[in-house]
């Protein structure tokens, strides 16, 4: 699937003026992104919360000569666990066991239409996953919003992380202290239903990736869109919708200090990512999403910190440079 995907992609982004072109027939997912395969194969784990049944869909992947050591990688908001395909072969190849979960919400879990999201939850359904797989201290890896999902499980099980890896991890300020306007649940909705993979393509340019565009990126966008637009696209941005009211009214920021495991900071210095930054006044809005202010304050915050920069790369650096960050971020987490 992936394949007919990147090469369908890269016949569209081939021909003459049409760089952005929507493909001529895009591909529908269902609801947990049925018919879009995953580069490895997909287990399930059934959730009991809330008083509903649900499954988390994962990917474990284990090396040919183990270190001993585990790694866990949190998806962002807009990814899946396939994304992070490039760094689960390179930590496999150097002896790390992977465990990349979709989050109840997200991908190829469950869509419930009832669930309050609560980064507490999500860390706690994390936290059963590994606990039945025999996971006791990982190596916990998240970006973006799994960035911030990965600082809270830090300060909810600090004695069961080993390590923690933030990837350019939203949450570094307060957007609503700094001028984003509340946002009502319905609004996220609406806007989620208007997702399409145009107005993905172009975010992911701006953001994700500094203003360049490959044919590479196009299977994720294609992944995201066919996801939003399928028979199950109502339940898909009503749990997204509720996922940005989770994100804008739990920040993690005024936490840092207390996090007490090893940290290492991968940020990516031409990210501007704010959640509803383009909701906030003209005068506001300048002053979020700096990301190279951001890291360096994190890195002050929490003890002990390490900080890498990637000057050239924005939000998305395990994307748009996956041999330069997975050099770093082995030997990131190298080290005793």
């Amino acid at each position: 699937m992936l394949r007919s995907v990147l090469l369908s992609a890269l016949v569209a982004l081939s021909l003459p003026g049409v760089a952005l072109a929507e493909p001529l027939t895009p591909p529908v997912y269902g609801p947990e992104l049925e018919g879009f395969a995953y580069p490895f194969p997909v287990e399930r784990f059934p959730v009991t919360a809330q008083r509903q049944r649900l499954q988390m869909a994962y990917l474990d992947v284990r090396p040919d000569t183990p270190n001993g050591r585990t790694a866990v990688l949190l998806h962002g908001k807009n990814f899946c666990a396939a994304t992070w395909e490039s760094q689960i072969r390179a930590l496999a190849g150097a002896g790390y066991r992977v465990i990349a979960p979709d989050q109840i919400g997200f991908c190829k879990s469950s869509k419930p239409v009832a669930y309050q999201f609560t980064f507490r939850q999500l860390a706690e359904n994390t936290h059963a996953l590994l606990e039945t797989l025999g996971i006791a201290r990982p190596i916990l890896i998240g970006h973006s919003t799994g960035g911030m999902l990965a600082a809270h499980y830090a300060l909810l099980y600090p004695k069961a992380v080993e390590q923690l890896v933030l990837v350019n991890p939203i949450g570094l300020e307060d957007w609503s202290a700094k001028g984003v306007p509340p946002t009502s649940v319905e609004q996220w909705y609406q806007r989620e239903l208007k997702v399409s993979a145009e107005s993905i393509r172009a975010y992911e340019t701006a953001t994700y990736y500094a203003g360049r565009w490959e044919a590479r990126y196009e299977p994720w966008v294609t992944m995201l869109a066919g996801l939003n637009s399928g028979p199950g696209k109502e339940a898909v941005a009503w749990d997204s919708a509720l996922l940005y009211d989770m994100i804008v009214t739990e920040p993690v920021v005024y936490r840092f200090p207390q996090i007490a495991v090893p940290t290492l900071l991968l940020i990516g210095q031409k990210d501007n990512t704010a959640i509803g930054k383009d909701l906030a006044p003209p005068e506001a809005r300048v002053q979020l999403g700096r990301y190279p202010e951001l890291g360096r304050a994190a890195a002050r915050a929490i003890p002990g910190a390490r900080l890498v920069e990637f000057p050239a790369l924005g939000h998305a650096p395990q994307m748009s440079d996956p041999e330069g960050f997975n050099r770093a971020l082995i030997e990131g987490i190298a080290g005793p």
